[in-house]
């Protein structure tokens, strides 16, 4: 188990470049499943989720050849689908909660599709029952054997239908669709998840030969195709990251720039942050966040109320931001409700800020209230373990912004969901030192 050392209260300064999306990699990367020509795919962050599904569809037969930095090709032209039935896939599978989504590609092209009940955060529970619902409606027989949590999927010749969606559910919705653009006739999936990646996925397929409408909305419209046909595409920049730049800006007063941020798709990213007052300026397609020398105030609502910020699907504001907003208001003049509707788990991470030093009331495993201390009272320095991807950057953040030195074992976590993150917060004046085990 890998450890980070990090001496806390240094002003940070300088740039920092957005990895590529690590949501949107894990979609696009199963939709080379889709067809048995050449893709190119640029930007895809090099973390230990996505380099987990690259070596997941090298054992499928895929041919993946690293051309540059970032940059890979995929040729699914001789996929081993005897893999899908090996122990060797059983466990592969499980350890990563983005394979569920090879399901959809495989039963599309191949007939079947098969996955191990898959891992990934102890954040609560994740279910899968929009995605084979989905592949339900479609025409898919589903099968579960309970010994060893082994879901399957077949169809001779999946036929398009209209769908209303029990959740807005981003990965369901990619999933469905990647069934749905080989099926025959029209589907038709109402109360689609509609996020930026989500739109990047279409984009592609529809690139690819796909007839996808109403891409950006929460009905999709899709016309099935024979085949489908090689491509390139590009990651947009991660919005998690960008936002985990800005509550680290604001919580070390540091002047910071966040590079190529693709502005249009950060939804209410900005305003969030700005409501716990801190500024972010827009200059091009950077963020730019000036050094917060005299602390930063919550807004209240127009009446007078405490703010809430809580979680809803795309275009509000996502649950994987929550636990940074949280961490950011502990030094903010002022109080905020956080409610974090979609996952039981993901605020239980709180007790290490308290340790710290932090006013937080634990109201229920949905709920917390932040009292600031307006950086009168410095957050202290303690040991602590990273429970997940997002709670781990909260507490690295915490830890650069605390007084003393501060030590996050497994960092395995945070290494994820970010690249290089301890080269690159050392690049712009962050002590931070990465320990590895023996």
């Amino acid at each position: 188990m890998a450890t980070f050392i990090i001496e806390g209260q240094h002003q940070l300064k300088g740039s920092i470049q957005p990895q590529g999306a690590k949501n949107e990699a894990l979609q696009i990367l199963c939709a080379v499943l889709l067809t048995a020509e050449e893709i190119t795919i640029n930007n895809i962050p090099d973390i230990v989720d996505v380099n987990k599904l690259i070596d997941l569809l090298r054992n499928l037969g895929v041919k993946v050849n690293k051309i540059g930095s970032g940059s890979y090709t995929f040729k699914a032209d001789d996929v081993n689908l005897k893999y899908l039935e090996s122990e060797a896939f059983k466990q592969d599978g499980k350890g990563l909660r983005g394979s569920i989504m090879i399901v959809g590609p495989l039963l599309a092209r191949f007939g079947k599709g098969y996955i191990p009940k898959p891992g990934g955060d102890k954040i609560g529970r994740r279910r899968l029952d929009t995605h084979f619902e989905g592949f339900i409606n479609l025409g898919a027989d589903f099968r579960y054997n309970k010994e060893d949590h082994f879901y399957g999927v077949e169809a001779k010749k999946l036929k398009g239908t209209y769908m209303l969606l029990d959740e807005a559910s981003v990965t369901g919705t990619a999933n469905i669709v990647m069934a749905a653009v080989l099926a025959e006739g029209r589907t038709t999936i109402y109360n689609a998840a509609c996020e930026p990646y989500l739109q990047q996925l279409c984009k592609m397929l529809n690139r690819m030969g796909a007839k996808i409408s109403g891409v950006g909305s929460n009905m999709l419209i899709i016309d099935g195709v024979d085949k489908l046909g090689g491509t390139e595409h590009r990651m947009l920049p991660d919005m998690i990251e960008i936002g985990s730049w800005i509550g680290l800006a604001a919580m070390t007063k540091s002047e910071l720039t966040i590079k190529n941020v693709s502005w249009d798709d950060l939804g209410q990213i900005p305003n969030v942050f700005r409501k716990l007052g801190i500024t972010v300026e827009r200059q091009g397609d950077d963020i730019h966040i000036p050094a917060h020398t005299d602390g930063y105030e919550i807004q209240s609502f127009i009446d007078g109320s405490i703010l809430t910020i809580s979680d809803a699907p795309w275009p509000g504001f996502t649950p994987d931001l929550l636990s940074i907003v949280l961490v950011v208001a502990t030094q903010a003049r002022g109080s905020v409700l956080i409610h974090q509707k979609m996952f039981e788990s993901r605020l239980f991470f709180v007790d290490k800020l308290i340790d710290m030093g932090a006013k937080i009331i634990l109201c229920d495993p949905h709920r917390a209230t932040v009292i600031g201390h307006d950086f009168k009272s410095s957050l202290k320095a303690t040991t602590m373990t990273s429970p997940d991807i997002r709670a781990g950057v909260s507490l690295l953040i915490a830890a650069l912004s605390a007084k003393g030195k501060s030590t996050i074992h497994n960092i395995e976590q945070i290494d994820r969901g970010y690249e290089n993150i301890d080269e690159r917060l050392r690049a712009i004046g962050a002590k931070i030192t990465r320990i590895d085990s023996n």
